[in-house]
């Protein structure tokens, strides 16, 4: 789960992690009351789940309180698209207005999961700011890494070390050192996925004198881990979420929408992602990632259904479960319920193997349904696409009957 910059900001502050003074504001009118109490030169910066924002125009410069007003006006209500939202955008409901600093420097610093070494991976750049991604694209001798062991957790010598080949400056070390701690225990205490400051920025504090400021913020969480922060938890916004993934978030489904013509719906992550290579092995493109949960029942499995059944672009549904906890009858049922609720014409496949599928196969078989049954994953892979064709052959028929 991602949260917006002000809500990260918020626990930066929490943490001791230096951020600009900034308010939000939902209208033009709160935005230029903002500006006032805050006293320009301001940043407006539209407030989405994505980064890329300045380059989309979601950052504007205004340097008194009527501008800051028409600033938020113009973004307020709009449809943001960056590079990293894609065509369809997200929608800006809030602005964070941001006192403007004098900038001598940018640097990058991120904390995220590293599954592979099973460690949490520091990464920092002396090229800080829009164009990091080509900076580790062109020049990744410009990014350094350190892997955490979460049994030791970071070390300050590791902080110095990275200060060093990034070109912290020798007096800004020790708060770099600080900067770094306070993140990695934010990132351990509050169940993160990741934590980006980009850039973190050499800027001059109030008495004249050189400091690091954390000028943009991500954060995002483990949603698995959500259960023991409820804090966290409360600050997810819906609406910055894909509609079909919030719905399924709120199901407690796990699901990515990928924009093939074959509908997945599987339990188990590992057998998601078999079921994903098996359709691309037999020439069709995934819709959908989806892992029901191993404790999946009739309503879980409806509503699974009926959400693939909403995504746009789908031919056929391939349903594949290997049940050991998972009851696949329930599974069966939850199928057999979404299908008579929709009446849907598209093929549907289904390999249910396991816990009650004896009693799942028969289930289907008199429900009297338009599913086919396979033995197999490679089976029913290859039976969904030899299904597509064929009703695709038969629209393109003239006078095909539909």
């Amino acid at each position: 789960m991602n949260i917006h910059e002000y809500q990260a900001k918020e626990l930066f502050r929490q943490y001791g992690i230096p951020v600009p003074d900034g308010l939000t504001a939902a209208t033009p009118e709160e935005a230029e009351s903002a500006a006032l109490r805050l006293g320009g030169p301001l940043v407006v910066k539209a407030q989405v789940q994505a980064g890329g924002r300045g380059q989309a125009g979601g950052v504007k410069l205004v340097r008194t309180p009527p501008e800051a007003g028409n600033a938020a006006a113009a973004l307020l209500g709009r449809v943001l698209r960056t590079r990293q939202t894609g065509a369809a955008g997200k929608p800006v409901h809030q602005v964070l207005l941001e006192k403007a600093l004098d900038i001598s420097h940018e640097y990058y610093l991120s904390l995220s999961i590293d599954s592979a070494a099973e460690q949490v991976a520091l990464v920092a750049s002396g090229e800080g700011g829009m164009d990091i991604e080509e900076v580790a694209a062109g020049r990744p001798e410009r990014i350094c890494r350190v892997n955490i062991d979460p049994f030791i957790g970071l070390r300050a010598y590791q902080l110095l070390e990275l200060a060093g080949a990034i070109g912290i400056p020798p007096s800004l070390k020790r708060q770099f050192t600080s900067i770094g701690l306070a993140l990695y225990r934010l990132f351990t205490e509050k169940d993160c996925a990741m934590l980006e400051i980009n850039p973190l920025a050499l800027v001059e504090n109030g008495e004249g004198k050189p400091a690091l400021v954390a000028l943009d913020a991500k954060a995002g969480f483990d949603a698995g881990a959500l259960f023991r922060q409820p804090d966290i938890a409360a600050l997810r916004d819906r609406a910055q979420e894909p509609p079909l993934e919030a719905r399924a978030f709120d199901a407690g489904l796990n699901y990515v929408s990928l924009k093939g013509n074959i509908g997945c719906l599987v339990i188990g992550a590992g057998l998601a992602m078999a079921t994903m290579d098996a359709i691309k092995l037999f020439g069709g493109e995934p819709g959908n990632f989806l892992d029901c949960g191993s404790n999946s029942k009739t309503e879980d499995s409806r509503e699974a259904f009926e959400i693939i059944l909403a995504e746009p672009g789908i031919e056929g549904i391939l349903v594949n479960v290997f049940g050991g906890i998972t009851q696949t009858d329930l599974v069966a049922a939850g199928v057999i319920e979404a299908l008579r609720r929709h009446r849907e014409q598209l093929p549907v496949v289904v390999r249910l193997e396991g816990t009650g599928s004896a009693e799942a196969n028969r289930l289907l078989l008199d429900s009297g349904l338009n599913v086919q049954l396979a033995g197999s994953l490679t089976e029913g892979a290859e039976m969904i696409m030899k299904l597509v064709a064929s009703q695709k052959g038969r629209k393109s028929r003239p006078g095909a009957m539909l």
